[in-house]
Formats: structure tokens, C-alpha cells, sequence
């Protein structure tokens, strides 16, 4: 529907139903808005309620006791720590999805962000790297807990939402006054709140022949530079965001060493690194020799979709080179076993 059209059939409902001219001219001025930023048009919380398929007292149970909207717990993070994970409830979860699907989607970010957006994939963040003499990791220390109900209610406000409303959006999208780590509106808040900053640090890169790209927390910078300054500039970039570096995970690799992307290596190509495909070969060797159950029972595994959790892996060494032989076989051998049979690698 047109603006035109919306403002038409808006006008008519409206004087059906006794709003002043004035109030019909005031919502329109407000519509037009969001019209223009081909956003959703809210004008309140019962509106938003009918809009998401919630009833208007359950939203306002949950902007007020948010805590009993989530479900808590700790996964293992590649360093052996835990990381906290608020997981919504399904009708929270609802109503936040709706919310990135018709608003936060909607929304414009910096192209330098490679992560969360739709239609940009790992491997478009990986390639941009490939082959650079100097390849320099900064990660940002507690990204989305830094990220504050504030600063989300600021972001919908520049939206064009209602003062209301971005107080009311913020709080369905915030847990303890902050992104949670496991809400589906958390990663594309923390885009949409990096924008300016992205563009900020591209722009200082540019004028030095620097890449740059950002997967959600980790910042990459690939080219021949001066990595202090790089450093000094990014830190003094990210204060302004109320965000600060991580030290322990700042990393410069030289072109003698393995440069890796997110875990991915960049150096000639991109791959896995030797260590996860030697893992991978001596799992291969073993469940050849001594059969997929007594490797598992051997190994003590008792993952019901082990089979699946192998063939991910050799899909991603595939994913990241299509032609890669070796692997093609392992796929096709895992493929076999799922389907029943037994196949000879060669």
C-alpha cells in the first residue's frame, strides 16, 4: 500500500470514528515517517499488541517483570568459559521476531557489517582478506552487554517511533537493561547501533589502503599498515560508543603466519585450519576401521546425531572450497552411512 492509499483509507476510519482533523493530521505527519523509512506504522501499545497477536496486559507483563520472560544458561565457549545465554519464551520470542522481521530488517546498516545481515554470508567476509601481507584481529569485550536500553531506545526513536513506543520496543528487546545473548533482536540492535562507528573506522582505513570488515564482535583489518595506530584509533572510536577492546584477543599475523578470519585461514586460500583437517582425517580413518558404532563406543560418544555433527563439519571445509577431493569423498562416505550402506574411500 501507497502512502496515498494509507493516508485515504486512515482519513475516512478515522472521521468514522470522531477523531478531529487536527488528531487525523497529526497521525499522518507521523505515518509519513515511517512511510518514508518503509517502516511499520505503531501508534500505541494496544495498536502494536493487535499487530504482533498479543494481548496488551501480556506485553506490559513482560516489559515489567523481564526476567520471567527468559530462560537462562551457560554454554561452553572455545577458551573453556561459560557464556551466558537468555534465551526469551516462545511468546516473547514471537513478538521479538515479529520485531526484527517487519522493523529492525527494514533498517539500513553499514556494509561493512558481515554478520546478521541477509544475503551476507561468512565466506564474503573471509575472502576480503585473503592474501594480505598484515592481517590484524580486534574483538569488542562484552559487545551486547554494552549495548544499553538507552542506546535501544534512542535507535527507535531516530526509527521514527513515538517516545512511548521506543521506551516500550526497548524494553521487549533488553534483559537486566541490556541485549540479551540469545534474543533474536539482539544481533541486529548491535549492527544498527555499530553503523556509525563502521563507517567512522572505514573512513580512517580508506585514506591508508586498509580493509576492513566486522563480523559482529570481531573487528578485521587486512592491508600494509601501522597496527598502534590502527589500535590507538579504534579504542578512541569505540569510547565514543561506550565500548572498549578486548586486549587478550587483539591479534596482528604476519604473511609467514597462519592468518585466520574467524577461525577460518586466509593466508592463500581459504580453509580450516591443518589441525581441524587432521582431526577430521583421523576421525575418517577410524570410523573406516573400526566401523561408526565401535568408534563411537570406543570413544564414548553418545551424541544421537553424531553422523550429522560430522557431515557439518566436512560441509564446511566444502563450503569454504567446493573442489576439495579429499573431503568430497569423506562427504560421500558419511552420506553412504546415514543412508545404510557401506562405501570403500579410496
Amino acid at each position: 500500500m501507497d502512502f496515498a492509499t494509507y493516508q485515504t483509507q486512515f482519513t475516512q476510519q478515522a472521521t468514522s470514528v470522531g477523531y478531529t482533523q487536527q488528531n487525523i493530521q497529526k497521525c499522518l505527519d507521523y505515518a509519513a515517517m515511517l512511510f518514508e523509512k518503509k517502516l511499520p506504522v505503531v501508534y500505541n501499545t494496544a495498536h502494536f499488541a493487535a499487530l504482533v497477536g498479543y494481548n496488551k496486559d501480556y506485553i506490559k507483563r513482560a516489559v515489567t517483570f523481564t526476567p520471567k520472560f527468559y530462560r537462562d544458561f551457560d554454554i561452553l565457549k572455545k577458551n573453556g568459559g561459560q557464556r551466558k545465554i537468555s534465551e526469551p519464551l516462545p511468546s516473547l520470542k514471537d513478538i521479538q521476531l515479529w520485531m526484527l522481521e517487519n522493523i529492525l530488517n527494514k533498517v539500513k546498516v553499514s556494509p561493512y557489517a558481515k554478520a546478521y545481515v541477509h544475503g551476507i554470508s561468512l565466506k564474503q567476509n573471509l575472502v576480503f582478506h585473503k592474501g594480505e601481507p598484515k592481517v590484524f584481529k580486534i574483538d569488542v569485550e562484552n559487545f551486547f552487554g554494552s549495548i544499553d536500553q538507552v542506546a535501544v531506545e534512542t535507535m527507535f526513536s531516530e526509527m521514527g517511533y513515538s517516545k512511548i513506543l521506543a521506551n516500550l520496543f526497548s524494553k521487549l528487546c533488553t534483559k537486566d537493561h541490556c541485549l540479551p545473548q540469545g534474543a533474536p533482536t539482539s544481533p541486529y540492535l548491535s549492527n544498527i547501533y555499530f553503523k556509525i562507528a563502521d563507517e567512522n573506522i572505514a573512513s580512517f582505513c580508506r585514506k591508508r589502503g586498509i580493509k576492513y570488515t566486522r563480523y559482529a564482535d570481531d573487528l578485521t583489518f587486512s592491508g600494509d599498515f601501522d597496527e598502534e595506530e590502527l589500535k590507538t584509533t579504534v579504542c578512541l572510536l569505540l569510547e565514543g560508543l561506550k565500548l572498549k577492546i578486548n586486549s587478550s584477543k587483539t591479534k596482528l599475523m604476519k604473511q609467514g603466519q597462519q592468518q585466520k578470519v574467524t577461525g577460518v585461514v586466509v593466508n592463500e586460500k581459504l580453509q580450516v585450519s591443518f589441525k581441524q583437517r587432521n582431526q577430521l582425517r583421523s576421525t575418517m580413518y577410524y570410523i573406516r576401521k573400526f566401523g561408526l558404532e565401535d568408534h563411537k563406543k570406543r570413544l564414548n560418544i553418545t551424541k544421537a546425531n553424531y553422523l550429522d555433527h560430522l557431515l557439518g563439519k566436512v560441509n564446511f571445509v566444502l563450503y569454504l572450497n567446493a573442489e576439495d577431493k579429499e573431503f568430497l569423498e569423506y562427504k560421500k562416505y558419511l552420506n553412504a552411512l546415514k543412508g545404510g550402506t557401506h562405501l570403500k574411500i579410496s
